[in-house]
Protein backbone atom coordinates (compact mmCIF):
# COMPACT_ATOMS: atom_id res chain seq x y z
CA UNK A 1 0.00 0.00 0.00
CA UNK A 2 1.22 3.47 -0.81
CA UNK A 3 0.58 6.12 1.28
CA UNK A 4 0.28 9.48 0.06
CA UNK A 5 -0.71 12.99 2.04
CA UNK A 6 -3.33 15.34 1.35
CA UNK A 7 -3.77 18.89 1.97
CA UNK A 8 -0.50 20.26 1.46
CA UNK A 9 -1.40 23.18 -0.10
CA UNK A 10 -4.86 24.33 2.53
CA UNK A 11 -5.14 25.87 5.94
CA UNK A 12 -1.70 26.58 7.89
CA UNK A 13 0.20 24.45 5.43
CA UNK A 14 -1.04 27.29 2.38
CA UNK A 15 1.91 29.08 3.57
CA UNK A 16 6.01 28.68 2.78
CA UNK A 17 7.17 28.04 6.21
CA UNK A 18 4.59 25.14 6.96
CA UNK A 19 4.26 23.68 3.47
CA UNK A 20 8.17 23.39 3.20
CA UNK A 21 8.40 21.72 6.91
CA UNK A 22 5.90 19.27 6.61
CA UNK A 23 6.56 18.14 2.59
CA UNK A 24 10.17 17.58 4.02
CA UNK A 25 9.15 15.70 7.13
CA UNK A 26 6.95 13.25 5.21
CA UNK A 27 9.75 12.52 2.65
CA UNK A 28 11.60 11.75 5.62
CA UNK A 29 9.36 9.71 6.95
CA UNK A 30 8.94 7.51 3.59
CA UNK A 31 5.49 8.59 2.66
CA UNK A 32 5.06 8.30 -0.98
CA UNK A 33 3.19 11.49 -2.09
CA UNK A 34 1.68 14.84 -1.61
CA UNK A 35 -1.37 16.17 -2.71
CA UNK A 36 -3.16 19.40 -3.03
CA UNK A 37 -6.68 20.11 -3.12
CA UNK A 38 -8.13 22.98 -5.07
CA UNK A 39 -10.79 25.50 -5.68
CA UNK A 40 -9.89 28.38 -7.72
CA UNK A 41 -13.11 30.41 -5.39
CA UNK A 42 -15.54 29.51 -2.90
CA UNK A 43 -18.78 31.25 -2.20
CA UNK A 44 -19.01 33.66 0.29
CA UNK A 45 -21.32 33.44 2.24
CA UNK A 46 -20.88 29.78 2.42
CA UNK A 47 -23.50 28.01 0.57
CA UNK A 48 -23.88 23.60 -0.76
CA UNK A 49 -22.26 22.24 -1.97
CA UNK A 50 -19.17 24.08 -1.15
CA UNK A 51 -16.80 22.04 0.91
CA UNK A 52 -15.41 24.48 3.21
CA UNK A 53 -16.02 28.60 4.56
CA UNK A 54 -14.97 30.94 2.00
CA UNK A 55 -11.81 32.81 4.09
CA UNK A 56 -9.97 28.89 3.83
CA UNK A 57 -6.61 29.30 2.65
CA UNK A 58 -5.71 27.11 -0.34
CA UNK A 59 -2.80 28.09 -2.81
CA UNK A 60 -2.94 27.33 -6.38
CA UNK A 61 -1.66 23.50 -6.88
CA UNK A 62 1.03 23.71 -9.56
CA UNK A 63 2.45 26.79 -7.70
CA UNK A 64 2.25 25.00 -4.32
CA UNK A 65 3.81 21.80 -5.79
CA UNK A 66 6.65 23.76 -8.00
CA UNK A 67 7.83 25.14 -4.29
CA UNK A 68 7.40 21.63 -3.10
CA UNK A 69 9.79 20.19 -6.10
CA UNK A 70 12.16 22.63 -5.48
CA UNK A 71 12.74 21.55 -1.46
CA UNK A 72 11.87 17.79 -2.06
CA UNK A 73 13.87 15.58 -3.63
CA UNK A 74 11.58 12.21 -4.50
CA UNK A 75 8.62 12.28 -2.77
CA UNK A 76 5.55 12.56 -5.73
CA UNK A 77 3.40 15.15 -6.09
CA UNK A 78 -0.01 15.01 -7.00
CA UNK A 79 -2.91 17.22 -7.64
CA UNK A 80 -6.49 16.55 -5.19
CA UNK A 81 -8.01 17.40 -7.98
CA UNK A 82 -7.27 20.17 -10.75
CA UNK A 83 -10.58 20.90 -12.17
CA UNK A 84 -9.66 21.07 -16.28
CA UNK A 85 -13.36 21.69 -17.56
CA UNK A 86 -12.79 25.10 -15.67
CA UNK A 87 -8.91 25.86 -17.69
CA UNK A 88 -7.78 26.43 -21.06
CA UNK A 89 -6.21 22.97 -21.77
CA UNK A 90 -3.19 24.43 -23.84
CA UNK A 91 -2.36 26.54 -21.29
CA UNK A 92 -2.81 23.90 -18.36
CA UNK A 93 -1.15 20.73 -20.73
CA UNK A 94 1.99 23.75 -20.53
CA UNK A 95 1.24 24.60 -16.91
CA UNK A 96 1.45 20.79 -15.87
CA UNK A 97 4.07 19.87 -18.24
CA UNK A 98 6.32 22.07 -17.21
CA UNK A 99 5.80 21.18 -12.94
CA UNK A 100 6.55 17.55 -14.37
CA UNK A 101 10.13 18.32 -16.01
CA UNK A 102 10.85 20.62 -13.35
CA UNK A 103 10.14 17.92 -10.72
CA UNK A 104 11.86 15.30 -12.67
CA UNK A 105 8.80 13.39 -13.59
CA UNK A 106 6.68 13.35 -10.10
CA UNK A 107 3.77 14.67 -10.89
CA UNK A 108 0.06 12.47 -10.35
CA UNK A 109 -2.17 15.01 -12.17
CA UNK A 110 -5.70 14.01 -10.38
CA UNK A 111 -8.43 15.74 -12.36
CA UNK A 112 -11.58 15.81 -12.05
CA UNK A 113 -15.47 17.78 -13.69
CA UNK A 114 -16.16 19.84 -10.80
CA UNK A 115 -19.29 19.99 -8.95
CA UNK A 116 -19.19 23.78 -7.48
CA UNK A 117 -21.47 25.86 -9.50
CA UNK A 118 -20.88 29.01 -7.96
CA UNK A 119 -17.30 28.88 -8.90
CA UNK A 120 -17.65 28.02 -12.28
CA UNK A 121 -19.69 31.43 -12.29
CA UNK A 122 -17.40 33.35 -11.17
CA UNK A 123 -14.73 31.74 -14.04
CA UNK A 124 -17.45 32.77 -16.82
CA UNK A 125 -17.58 28.48 -17.65
CA UNK A 126 -20.53 26.45 -18.66
CA UNK A 127 -21.17 24.39 -15.58
CA UNK A 128 -23.71 22.29 -18.13
CA UNK A 129 -20.33 21.60 -20.23
CA UNK A 130 -18.29 20.43 -17.55
CA UNK A 131 -17.96 16.69 -18.13
CA UNK A 132 -18.10 17.06 -22.18
CA UNK A 133 -15.20 19.52 -21.84
CA UNK A 134 -13.05 17.61 -19.37
CA UNK A 135 -13.44 14.55 -21.81
CA UNK A 136 -12.10 16.44 -24.46
CA UNK A 137 -9.59 18.16 -22.43
CA UNK A 138 -8.27 15.07 -21.84
CA UNK A 139 -7.12 14.04 -25.02
CA UNK A 140 -6.05 17.75 -26.24
CA UNK A 141 -3.54 18.10 -23.54
CA UNK A 142 -2.72 14.39 -24.20
CA UNK A 143 -1.95 15.62 -27.79
CA UNK A 144 0.10 18.63 -26.90
CA UNK A 145 3.02 16.24 -24.69
CA UNK A 146 3.05 13.31 -26.75
CA UNK A 147 2.44 14.31 -31.16
CA UNK A 148 5.24 15.36 -33.20
CA UNK A 149 3.11 17.98 -34.57
CA UNK A 150 0.14 18.50 -31.98
CA UNK A 151 -2.77 18.48 -33.53
CA UNK A 152 -6.36 18.64 -32.06
CA UNK A 153 -10.24 19.07 -33.82
CA UNK A 154 -12.57 18.98 -30.83
CA UNK A 155 -16.16 21.25 -30.00
CA UNK A 156 -14.07 23.11 -27.13
CA UNK A 157 -10.19 23.60 -28.24
CA UNK A 158 -8.76 22.92 -31.78
CA UNK A 159 -5.12 23.65 -32.97
CA UNK A 160 -2.54 22.83 -35.06
CA UNK A 161 0.25 24.30 -36.68
CA UNK A 162 1.96 24.35 -33.39
CA UNK A 163 4.48 23.42 -30.61
CA UNK A 164 4.79 23.21 -26.71
CA UNK A 165 8.39 22.45 -25.69
CA UNK A 166 9.75 21.04 -23.60
CA UNK A 167 7.71 18.33 -23.01
CA UNK A 168 7.42 16.59 -19.97
CA UNK A 169 9.97 14.41 -17.99
CA UNK A 170 7.51 11.23 -18.08
CA UNK A 171 6.76 9.32 -21.14
CA UNK A 172 3.48 10.23 -22.69
CA UNK A 173 2.83 13.06 -19.68
CA UNK A 174 2.01 12.54 -15.92
CA UNK A 175 -0.11 9.63 -15.21
CA UNK A 176 -3.81 11.07 -14.74
CA UNK A 177 -5.78 9.96 -12.13
CA UNK A 178 -9.64 10.69 -12.49
CA UNK A 179 -11.64 11.68 -9.11
CA UNK A 180 -15.31 11.33 -8.59
CA UNK A 181 -17.78 8.33 -8.43
CA UNK A 182 -20.40 9.41 -10.78
CA UNK A 183 -20.89 7.52 -13.96
CA UNK A 184 -19.13 9.70 -15.99
CA UNK A 185 -16.30 9.92 -14.02
CA UNK A 186 -15.87 5.75 -13.56
CA UNK A 187 -16.28 5.69 -17.04
CA UNK A 188 -13.64 8.46 -17.80
CA UNK A 189 -10.86 6.44 -15.52
CA UNK A 190 -11.83 3.36 -17.19
CA UNK A 191 -10.95 4.89 -20.86
CA UNK A 192 -8.52 7.67 -20.16
CA UNK A 193 -7.06 7.60 -16.90
CA UNK A 194 -3.95 5.68 -15.71
CA UNK A 195 -5.57 5.77 -12.44
CA UNK A 196 -8.97 6.84 -9.78
CA UNK A 197 -9.59 8.57 -7.18
CA UNK A 198 -12.12 8.26 -4.44
CA UNK A 199 -12.38 11.17 -1.51
CA UNK A 200 -13.76 10.75 2.04
CA UNK A 201 -14.91 6.88 1.61
CA UNK A 202 -15.21 4.39 3.98
CA UNK A 203 -14.27 1.08 3.24
CA UNK A 204 -18.00 -0.08 2.56
CA UNK A 205 -18.56 2.81 0.30
CA UNK A 206 -15.07 2.07 -1.92
CA UNK A 207 -15.75 -1.80 -1.94
CA UNK A 208 -19.47 -0.58 -3.50
CA UNK A 209 -17.44 1.92 -5.95
CA UNK A 210 -15.19 -0.37 -6.57
CA UNK A 211 -17.34 -3.18 -7.81
CA UNK A 212 -18.81 -0.39 -9.66
CA UNK A 213 -16.08 0.19 -11.65
CA UNK A 214 -15.48 -3.35 -12.88
CA UNK A 215 -18.68 -3.07 -14.23
CA UNK A 216 -17.45 -0.06 -15.98
CA UNK A 217 -14.50 -1.93 -17.13
CA UNK A 218 -16.96 -4.64 -18.66
CA UNK A 219 -18.65 -2.19 -20.60
CA UNK A 220 -16.16 0.19 -21.88
CA UNK A 221 -13.21 -0.45 -23.57
CA UNK A 222 -9.70 0.51 -22.12
CA UNK A 223 -6.50 1.82 -24.04
CA UNK A 224 -4.21 -1.09 -23.71
CA UNK A 225 -1.06 1.87 -23.17
CA UNK A 226 -2.97 3.17 -20.14
CA UNK A 227 -1.80 -0.08 -18.18
CA UNK A 228 -3.66 -1.49 -14.90
CA UNK A 229 -6.16 1.16 -13.08
CA UNK A 230 -4.32 1.92 -10.41
CA UNK A 231 -7.05 2.89 -7.48
CA UNK A 232 -6.41 5.63 -4.57
CA UNK A 233 -8.63 6.52 -1.62
CA UNK A 234 -8.75 9.46 0.45
CA UNK A 235 -10.29 8.08 3.98
CA UNK A 236 -13.51 9.62 6.01
CA UNK A 237 -11.23 9.36 9.01
CA UNK A 238 -7.44 8.92 10.13
CA UNK A 239 -6.50 5.50 9.32
CA UNK A 240 -4.82 2.87 11.06
CA UNK A 241 -3.16 -0.16 10.32
CA UNK A 242 -6.15 -2.41 9.68
CA UNK A 243 -8.48 -0.24 7.97
CA UNK A 244 -5.59 -0.04 5.45
CA UNK A 245 -5.52 -3.55 5.39
CA UNK A 246 -9.38 -3.97 4.71
CA UNK A 247 -9.05 -1.10 1.39
CA UNK A 248 -6.19 -3.47 0.46
CA UNK A 249 -8.31 -6.53 0.27
CA UNK A 250 -10.94 -4.81 -2.30
CA UNK A 251 -8.04 -3.52 -4.25
CA UNK A 252 -7.24 -0.51 -3.53
CA UNK A 253 -3.26 0.44 -3.63
CA UNK A 254 -3.12 4.11 -2.46
CA UNK A 255 -4.36 5.87 0.98
CA UNK A 256 -4.22 9.38 1.32
CA UNK A 257 -5.28 10.91 4.47
CA UNK A 258 -6.08 14.78 5.18
CA UNK A 259 -3.65 16.70 6.94
CA UNK A 260 -6.41 18.03 8.17
CA UNK A 261 -6.76 15.36 10.73
CA UNK A 262 -4.00 16.64 12.68
CA UNK A 263 -3.64 19.61 14.33
CA UNK A 264 -0.92 22.42 13.57
CA UNK A 265 0.44 22.70 16.95
CA UNK A 266 1.55 18.88 16.92
CA UNK A 267 1.23 17.93 13.02
CA UNK A 268 5.08 16.58 12.87
CA UNK A 269 4.70 14.03 15.50
CA UNK A 270 1.14 13.10 14.48
CA UNK A 271 2.90 12.20 11.25
CA UNK A 272 5.44 10.17 12.63
CA UNK A 273 3.20 8.21 14.55
CA UNK A 274 1.26 7.61 11.27
CA UNK A 275 4.03 6.43 9.52
CA UNK A 276 5.04 3.97 12.42
CA UNK A 277 1.06 2.50 11.98
CA UNK A 278 1.42 2.52 8.23
CA UNK A 279 4.94 2.56 6.93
Amino acid sequence: MKIGLFGINMNFLAYPAWTKTVAQHAEKNGFESLWTGEHVVLPDPQQAPSPAPPDTPMTHPSTSLAYLAAVTETIKLGTGITLIAQRNPVVLAKEMGSLDLLSGGRLLLGIGAGYLHQEFSALGIEFATRGARTDEYIDAMRALWNQPNPSFQGKYVNFNGIQAQPRPAQPGGPPIIVGGASPAALRRAVTKGQGWYGFAMSVDVAKKTCATIRQASDKFERPADLGPLELSITPPKPPTKMMAEDYAAIGITRLIPMLGFYKQSNILESLDGLATELL
